[in-house]
């Protein structure tokens, strides 16, 4: 079977929306809370609001498949799923007219959170179209260059976003005021439009039909239901403080970067850009094992995609005329990604288990150090979540057959850590409680659980007989 490769071109469009919009919020945080005057915790609801609409949209969707009687998505179709997903979240930005309009908060986390419900449609349908478009055994290199996509946007999205909001990036300059963050979306509103005709009309699958599943081999008869795994259940949990971690890293950043060393809220984009440009050389690095090449090259790739791929946060920070000398140092610590990549072998839970340890390696760093170390370190948590949706997405959708979709569609309703933990962050950060430094210790405690998981999912798949080899990447966030 082929990839119909101007679907698939089509298809991938939407990682990158997400991407973009995702990272950008971490630009609209500092911004309203300048302007509004409000408290870090307070800021964070714009994570909140964005993450918890895709458990919103989740549920929406499984109670609608059980009035239907089966899968919404093949009854409506996959490509109409996210034709309808892109014109909801068009909806959403307009919203964001009236709310800069009324200075209003509420408003623009209300436009956000609609926004955000039509990705979580899009995301249902998706992910389990870009594995069944083409053939079964390159599903991983296709869903790794969807991942690269989507990275794609978070590494420039802050840096547009800034650029439309304060006229320059990296530039200094206060925000006069806040109609300024209008136009930015309503262009990316028109840009949903157009993309939703594009599905509309495109040659993309519409139905996706999948294989019962067979009785586990661990002795039990097939299960029920998708919760009746416990690779699943606890996956859930995994993902929940996976993208929690992520988001509120990310997200406390620009605070902690005003507080500590006065860099200013304008000046904030390019290092932000540099976390989520992490996921990007993380993914990139993995996916050097797609290739269909020899051992050696296989190895050399590992060396070369990683750099690559900072090469391009490179560029598109020299494009936006940002200061480029104080990035140089982090292609050292790029190598600690590349030695923990080849010690993971390619297993899930083996890099679950090491990629975590280096995230709480990263974060104990961050909190004992201070200058552009200790900001470094904190981004490197970006290198280190870079691979962990994929692993944890393997580990919990392992045997169960039939059931996969479901399983997916809970473990697409737990995204909502981005905005929970992002915002039990923000809380511990105000200086009546941790303050923004020690609040970081919420990540680690995240990371303890990751590991914890690669440790626990690998014995529970062995007991019911499925053998973990080298794999690749299964899904993209």
């Amino acid at each position: 079977m082929h990839t119909n490769r101007s679907a698939f071109v089509t298809l991938i469009s939407v990682f990158f929306f997400w991407g973009f919009v995702a990272a950008s919020n971490d630009i609209l945080i500092p911004v309203f809370k300048e302007k509004l005057h409000l408290e870090q915790w307070q800021s964070q609801l714009i994570s909140v609001a964005f993450y918890v609409a895709y458990t919103v949209g989740s549920v929406i969707y499984i109670i609608l498949s059980k009035i239907y009687g089966g899968d919404i998505l093949n009854k409506i179709g996959y490509k109409n799923g996210i034709s309808l997903g892109l014109c909801l979240s068009a909806l959403g930005t307009l919203l964001f007219y009236p709310a800069a309009e009324l200075v209003s908060f509420n408003l623009m986390i209300t436009g956000l959170f609609i926004v955000a419900l039509g990705f979580s449609l899009q995301q249902t349908a998706a992910n389990p179209l870009a594995i069944v478009m083409g053939n079964p055994e390159s599903a991983s290199q296709r869903l790794s260059m969807a991942g690269g996509i989507n990275n794609v946007g978070t590494t420039i999205g802050p840096l547009v976003v800034s650029y439309a909001i304060f006229g320059n990036v990296g530039s200094g300059l206060k925000l006069d005021s806040i109609e300024s963050v209008k136009f930015p979306y309503l262009i990316l509103g028109a840009a949903f439009l157009i993309v939703a005709l594009i599905f509309k009309f495109s040659s993309l699958p519409n139905q996706i039909h999948h294989n019962d599943t067979k009785p586990s081999k661990d002795g039990q008869e097939a299960r029920s239901g998708s919760l009746k795994y416990p690779q699943l259940v606890l996956g859930m949990i995994a993902i929940f403080l996976y993208v929690g971690v992520e988001v509120s890293t990310a997200s406390n950043l620009p605070e902690y970067m005003r507080q500590y060393i006065n860099i200013a809220t304008g000046d904030a984009a390019p290092y932000i850009s540099l976390f989520w440009a992490s996921l990007m050389i993380g993914r990139w690095t993995s996916s050097a094992g797609a290739f269909e090449t020899s051992m050696g090259i296989k190895k050399l790739l590992r060396f070369i995609m990683p750099y690559l791929a900072f090469s391009v946060f490179l560029l598109v920070n020299a494009i936006a005329k940002s200061d480029l000398s104080v990035f140089y140092p982090y292609a050292f610590v790029i190598l600690i990604l590349i030695v923990a990549d080849f010690l993971s072998k390619g297993n899930p839970a083996r890099q679950l288990v090491i990629f975590s340890s280096c995230g709480i390696a990263a974060l104990a760093l961050g909190m004992s150090t201070t200058g552009l170390v200790s900001v470094y370190a904190f981004i490197s948590v970006g290198l280190f979540c870079s691979t962990l949706w994929p692993c944890i997405f393997t580990l919990a959708i392992s045997g169960l057959g039939k059931y996969t979709n479901q399983g997916s569609s809970y473990l697409i309703m737990m995204i909502m850590g981005g905005g929970l933990v992002s915002w039990l962050q923000g809380w511990l950060a105000g200086s009546d409680h941790l303050g923004i430094k020690a609040s970081y210790i919420v990540g680690v405690f995240c990371f303890a659980y990751l590991a914890f998981y690669g440790w626990k999912a690998a014995g529970i798949l062995r007991k019911q007989g499925i053998q973990l080899g080298e794999t690749s990447e299964t899904s993209s966030h």
